[in-house]
């Protein structure tokens, strides 16, 4: 069979050409990615990111720290203050387990850099009970209701069940369904949430 002259030329340059299967093609790209900038020759490349002095105040107390300025609310709260209560479970703010209160008002930790919450009042699930240990009317509905199983995502099921009521979205079942659509339970403890902040809300 005749090939023209395009597929003979193409063909040429293919045999000429330096063989790589994808996995090192993929291999190699990854480690471009994580090489430090005096390997890898990226001009400038230290000006991504820098190290940043930042003033948390959460649940009453401040906090001098200095952080990388790439550094989110969630593994800052973990790493750094300790505070365990917001938990890592996407990380792509898909799932609620991190939702934590910044001025009043849920945000996911995962989504929110450190840096962001700066100057603002951050409450996490451990500053939500009164400072006699009294629980939280949400905390004790959760508990009366059973709204929980492996306790994974509570937390977070908690800090935005608590901005559900402040926002006024407790009208209905429906209602308090799509306000709180946000978290996910894996273990499907739904109607016992539900039910929790319909307690709480009165």
């Amino acid at each position: 069979m005749r090939q023209n002259a395009g597929e003979t030329m193409s063909r040429e340059v293919l045999l000429k050409s330096p063989k790589f299967t994808r996995r090192e093609t993929l291999i190699a790209g990854a480690a471009l990615t994580v090489m430090p900038p005096s390997v890898a020759g990226a001009a400038g490349a230290n000006d991504l990111h820098s190290d940043a002095d930042v003033r948390l105040r959460v649940n009453g107390a401040m906090h001098h720290l200095t952080l990388d300025s790439r550094a989110t609310l969630l593994d800052t709260l973990r790493e750094r203050l300790h505070l365990f209560g917001a938990k890592k479970g996407c990380d792509h703010g898909q799932c609620g387990s991190c939702t934590v209160h910044v001025d009043g008002r849920r945000v996911l930790a995962c989504l929110t850099l450190a840096k962001q919450a700066e100057g603002k009042e951050i409450t996490t699930i451990e500053g939500l009970a009164g400072a006699n240990g009294t629980l939280h009317p949400v905390q004790q509905a959760f508990l009366d209701h059973d709204a929980l199983q492996c306790g994974y995502c509570t937390s977070g099921q908690i800090m935005s069940a608590v901005a559900c009521i402040r926002e006024r979205h407790t009208d209905s079942v429906a209602e308090i369904r799509e306000y709180m659509s946000g978290n996910l339970c894996r273990c499907g403890a739904y109607a016992g949430i539900v039910a929790a902040i319909q307690q709480a809300a009165t």
